[in-house]
């Protein structure tokens, strides 16, 4: 074995972790298999294989077993934590969706044009948005995940107010380019009658007319991250 496959990094890591960096430490194969999920055999056949790449020293004393990690081993270790810290600390500059446009229930125009909403959109984003929201289907994987990954990003948060009769929730503001040259913003609500498939963007401009858009037009929309 001269390169380390995904298991046997998963074994190497384990065995650092109790300790394998600088001395011989006692392991059964048994254990490690619990540790890394797999079966007792599958364990000693990654230790075998990881002595015979140079990885691990191994030495038996009776029937136990001590183990110790070889330059080379903690060298491909701190190869791959470079590796994954350089990937883990980058971030995309937007992330993107597509969808089909659809239509909306015409609740938009009513909310948009609510007073406690438009003092502070014109305060937090800049503008009053036009009376309407643009409706885009996702496709069923980007709709899974959608709301763990715009909560992973900076949004404006418009607040949650009370006209004395009803209270209104509040109002999450993304912002975003809708095809790659309208700037609009991706909106979360706290109440909404669409499920997690649908999203709403607003914009100052009519987005249909000004995108020249209609139901079932494909649009891409990327979110500022």
């Amino acid at each position: 074995m001269s390169d380390l496959k995904i298991q046997h990094i998963i074994t190497l890591a384990e065995l650092l972790s109790k300790g394998a960096r600088h001395n011989f430490v006692q392991i059964t194969t048994s254990s490690l298999g619990r540790s890394i999920k797999k079966s007792q055999q599958a364990a000693s056949k990654h230790i075998l294989e990881l002595e015979n790449g140079g990885f691990i020293d191994r030495v038996m004393t009776g029937r136990q077993l001590s183990v110790k990690i070889t330059q080379k081993g903690y060298s491909e270790l701190v190869k791959l934590h470079s590796i994954l810290g350089c990937s883990l600390d980058s971030s995309p500059s937007h992330l993107e969706l597509n969808g089909l446009v659809i239509s909306g229930l015409g609740e938009g125009a009513y909310y948009m044009s609510l007073n406690g909403y438009t003092k502070q959109f014109k305060v937090k984003i800049g503008y009053i948005p036009f009376p309407g929201t643009l409706n885009v289907k996702l496709n069923q994987l980007q709709a899974t995940q959608i709301i763990q990954q715009l909560d992973d990003l900076d949004s404006v948060i418009i607040d949650p107010f009370s006209d004395g009769k009803r209270t209104y929730g509040w109002v999450k503001c993304f912002h975003a380019t809708l095809n790659d040259s309208i700037k609009c913003e991706l909106i979360r609500l706290e109440r909404t009658h669409h499920d997690n498939s649908v999203i709403e963007l607003v914009s100052k401009d009519n987005l249909r007319k000004t995108a020249r858009l209609k139901t079932g037009s494909k649009v891409t929309i990327k979110i500022d991250s």
